[in-house]
């Protein structure tokens, strides 16, 4: 859905088409863009282009747990009188590459005429149904390697922790399927999630083998972290979208609470029933395992991400493209400047894969920004204050909203070098 189609005339097969027709798909579309993750600025974008295509006009109004689109037909002439306004009430979304890829596909289809608008809806429909058990496994499987792949690439630590986190890793995405279908549990599922993981890591660390025990936590619970919410609430307020960004900004800090509240729980537990962890460090892994460390957490993502395995290269390669980036920015001038640096090529990249594969630049942006989100650092700021250690919270709070600040700047910039022609 290019953003230059906004400005096209509507086709000429879609006058002849019912309004109540073109509605239906649009909402649909919009339905599935929100549920697959995207951002309020994108859908908006996103419909409105559509809308223009179809002979409409869109108003849209974009949050991250409802949606509000106002059409008029523009057969009507600028003041359509035939007016409709629908209201949507959702969840908030999660990132599905596969299906946004596929939504935005049908989409072009519709408007490019090459798929009928019934069959564009009943299409958009069916990328609602389910996932397999095929599927929940390796979501399950790929929080394990992630969690892995955190411990021995960003927090350096040895193969016990790494092997620890994994297996905590898979108890946690599994905990997470079941509260898909489980609305009881989804409400809590981050609070039990920490508890869970925390008690097994002393547990572990108490009686197996000792451990470094803040890491083996913060890699167990690193899927968990808001650092994606946290980013995309600052790049919607940066762009004027107010109140999707507050609210995507209270979500994030409603879950950094809510695992923190787990963790802390768990630890008095533990000291309440006398166990005490072996918190100290083993020989950290070598360097060399950086690299297999590295192409193993790029797949798990490409998979945590529901890419199409057509698309699992490009989502392993912005994984590994930008964690070099921040890497050898971050050797230059520190972590922010390395933070804004792979945030300026993946927001430039995203853009160029957008325009000449036909495909949402979020297939590329998403997954190369996930190892360079800060949720870890917000989730120790919060622990720190519940700790009672005000001065050290405060500064890995500072902290926080710096790598915020240099991520979404590089974003920016990165639109600025290469503008967006697709409105996803």
């Amino acid at each position: 859905m290019n953003a230059a189609d906004r400005q096209a005339a509507p086709a000429i097969g879609f006058a002849t088409a019912a309004l109540n027709t073109r509605i239906a798909f649009l909402v649909e579309l919009a339905r599935r863009l929100h549920q697959y993750g995207t951002t309020a600025p994108r859908l908006e974008g996103a419909m409105s282009s559509a809308a223009q295509r179809l002979g409409l006009t869109a108003e849209v109004w974009s949050s991250p747990t409802a949606i509000i689109v106002s059409f008029a037909d523009l057969a009507q002439g600028e003041e359509g009188v035939a007016q409709v306004t629908q209201v949507m009430r959702l969840p908030p979304g999660d990132v599905n590459l596969g299906r946004l890829v596929e939504a935005d596909r049908i989409a072009d289809g519709v408007i490019d005429g090459k798929i009928d608008l019934r069959e564009g809806f009943r299409l958009l429909r069916a990328l609602g149904a389910p996932e397999s058990a095929r599927a929940h496994a390796a979501v399950i499987a790929s929080y394990g390697l992630a969690a892995a792949t955190v411990v021995g690439l960003l927090l350096h630590s040895s193969w016990v922790d790494l092997l620890t986190a994994g297996f905590i890793g898979v108890v946690i995405g599994a905990i997470t399927v079941l509260s898909v279908s489980r609305p009881r549990l989804s409400v809590a599922s981050e609070a039990i999630s920490a508890l869970v993981a925390t008690l097994i890591a002393t547990l572990v660390s108490a009686y197996i083998v000792p451990l470094a025990l803040k890491s083996v936590i913060l890699g167990s619970l690193i899927v968990l972290l808001p650092g994606m919410a946290l980013t995309t609430a600052v790049r919607e307020i940066s762009s004027q979208h107010l109140v999707s960004g507050v609210a995507r900004m209270g979500g994030a800090v409603a879950t950094l609470l809510k695992l923190t509240f787990g963790t802390v729980a768990a630890t008095q537990v533990c000291a309440a029933l006398g166990v005490v962890p072996r918190d100290y460090a083993l020989p950290a892994l070598p360097g060399w395992a950086d690299w297999p460390t590295l192409i193993v957490g790029a797949f798990a993502f490409a998979i945590l991400f529901r890419a199409a395995r057509r698309d699992w290269p490009v989502v392993m390669a912005a994984v590994v493209l930008g964690y070099l980036t921040t890497r050898w920015g971050g050797a230059i001038s520190g972590a922010p400047f390395g933070v804004f640096v792979g945030g300026i090529l993946l927001g430039a990249l995203s853009n160029l894969y957008a325009r000449f594969a036909h495909q949402p630049g979020a297939v590329v942006r998403e997954p190369g920004i996930i190892l360079l989100v800060p949720g870890s650092v917000g989730f120790r700021s919060v622990s720190y204050l519940l700790d009672r250690d005000a001065v050290l919270g405060m500064d890995t709070g500072l902290l926080l909203i710096t790598l915020l600040g240099s991520l979404v700047a590089g974003l920016l910039f990165g639109d600025l070098l290469i503008s967006p022609r697709r409105s996803l």
